[in-house]
């Protein structure tokens, strides 16, 4: 009975990653630019260290962006009329994936920038 609970318990997680990634155009423009940082990474054959950064900031990024669909629903079904505190929760929440996608955008060009800066002035020789 305890491995179906946590069977179970794993379907929902997934289904719930499944909604959002299916729902929610900025997620899948977030999981696009990690991707696109994964693919130059291993172009850049960074070290582990620098991968772990990397690693941090995108899931940083992407659960900050799956805690806004969360906030947005939760709204969403506990006030069916506009509301100014249902609207300031709601920017506030997307404030945040706003600032943990900047605080990634400064983390990548201090982590990818160096590396690719070398390689794009050794072609330019």
């Amino acid at each position: 009975m305890h491995s179906q609970n946590l069977l179970e318990a794993f379907r929902c997680a997934f289904s719930g990653l499944w909604y959002t990634l299916r729902t929610q155009r900025n997620m899948r423009i977030h999981i696009l630019i990690a991707a696109a940082v994964v693919i130059l990474g291993l172009w850049l054959q960074l070290p582990a260290d620098e991968w772990a950064i990397l690693a941090a900031t995108s899931g940083l990024v992407l659960v900050s962006e799956m805690i806004n669909t969360v906030v947005e629903g939760v709204v969403d079904l506990s006030c069916s009329d506009y509301h100014p505190l249902a609207k300031t929760v709601k920017d506030a929440m997307a404030g945040a994936v706003v600032l943990a996608a900047i605080v990634a955008v400064v983390v990548g060009l201090l982590i990818l920038g160096p590396p690719l800066w070398g390689r794009l002035m050794r072609w330019t020789r």
